[in-house]
């Protein structure tokens, strides 16, 4: 199998641009750290970096985007987890045992991330689908899914396991209905179970 390009590599570029990037990134970081998510508004990014907002908007194209980009160091961890790193979550274990590793993982990544997450998929309405990570996690479901159960409906399954990992979703059963993250992961354990069955 070709191995999965990570994603959210920043491209190369001019030394000024690089430097312009990490003041964004580092001071929307801090605006996150010290008031929350919700106090990240592009004018307030550029202010705190010592930069114009024209920069930020054209180098980050909206508030969705640029709060991606304060999460893709880890993102980028992430990925290299489930496609080269150690079993479970990397190759060398049973399609399924990777399924459920995978989902796992997912639910922590988001626990730790759930607030920074919702902001960005409160962007357009398809603002998560269209980020290259959900791309890349549903075909890699989609070939787990499809190596553990060949007549299943692969890419429709791999939306459905993860649709419960939608922030807004995850947010809600965290923190209205006080659900802990054993449960939610009891739940992702539940839905796979039909995927193991003869």
């Amino acid at each position: 199998m070709r191995e999965l390009p990570v994603t959210g590599r920043p491209p190369a570029e001019r030394a000024d641009a690089a430097l312009n990037r990490r003041r964004i990134l580092r001071a929307a970081a801090e605006l996150i750290d010290t008031r929350g998510v919700e106090a990240v508004s592009m004018d307030e990014v550029a202010r705190a970096a010592g930069v114009g907002v024209g920069t930020v908007y054209r180098r980050f194209g909206d508030r969705a985007r640029l709060v991606y980009a304060v999460i893709d160091d880890r993102e980028r961890e992430f990925q290299a987890a489930f496609i080269q790193g150690p079993p479970p979550l990397g190759p060398g274990a049973p399609p399924l045992v990777r399924l459920r590793a995978f989902l796992h993982a997912l639910a922590d990544r988001t626990e730790a991330q759930a607030d920074l997450l919702l902001m960005a998929e409160s962007g357009p309405p398809d603002a998560r689908f269209r980020d290259g990570s959900y791309g890349l996690y549903h075909r890699h479901l989609a070939m787990l899914i499809g190596r553990t159960a060949p007549a299943a409906d692969a890419p429709y399954l791999a939306d459905a396991l993860l649709a419960p990992l939608a922030a807004n979703l995850f947010l809600h059963q965290r923190r209205v209905r006080a659900m802990p993250l054993e449960r939610i992961k009891a739940g992702l354990d539940a839905l796979l179970a039909g995927l193991g069955a003869p």
